[in-house]
């Protein structure tokens, strides 16, 4: 995945986008004076096959919006970012995702694809290009029968957080890395 910014970033959201590119298997464009049309000539021109494009809002990131090699977009989400200096290291080659919302539950928060041929959860596992991690559930006390969720990925973790849906990234260690993207309202393509 390509990943650019509106014409002229503030420096919060161009650090945004280098922490992207840190955590996704993807490639930061200084985009400058280039059209939209011009990014999707790099982007067919690269190997990538998606470009994620950030705007802003008085300086902060507001709305990722995905689009696919013929210029449709594929999603849209409209966010707030905290960027935290983590200490981990994510191998981009070893991401998953781990998806803690039920999708019923999803309309509440504002996220909800507009049609009914896939899941919010496959459309995002599609444009991010993160498979999902299975579930391995071991003993968190020997003397109690309590389990809970294991993983020894790096994790791209989705998960409701006060009526909102945040993003976060995990190294194998489980110590959080990268940006914190809350997510207020997410809808797919046009």
């Amino acid at each position: 995945m390509l990943i650019t910014t509106s014409r002229k970033p503030s420096p919060r959201t161009r650090s945004f986008a280098g922490s992207l590119e840190r955590v996704f298997n993807s490639k930061y464009i200084n985009r400058g004076k280039m059209s939209m049309r011009d990014v999707l000539l790099k982007l067919r021109a690269s190997d990538h096959t998606k470009v994620a494009v950030i705007s802003e809002m008085k300086g902060n990131p507001s709305r990722i919006e995905f689009f696919n090699l013929e210029g449709d977009s594929i999603l849209i989400m409209d966010i707030t970012v905290s960027n935290p200096m983590g200490s981990g290291r994510v191998k981009k080659k070893e991401l998953r995702l781990r998806w803690q919302l039920d999708e019923p539950d999803l309309r509440g928060i504002g996220l909800a694809p507009r049609d009914n041929s896939s899941t919010l959860k496959e459309t995002i596992i599609y444009v991010l290009e993160v498979p999902e991690d299975p579930v391995d559930l071991i003993r968190k006390d020997t003397l109690k029968d309590e389990m809970r969720e294991y993983s020894n990925s790096n994790l791209v973790l989705v998960k409701d957080e006060e009526s909102k849906a945040l993003m976060e990234f995990h190294d194998q260690e489980g110590q959080i890395t990268g940006p914190r993207i809350y997510i207020h309202k997410c809808r797919t393509g046009d």
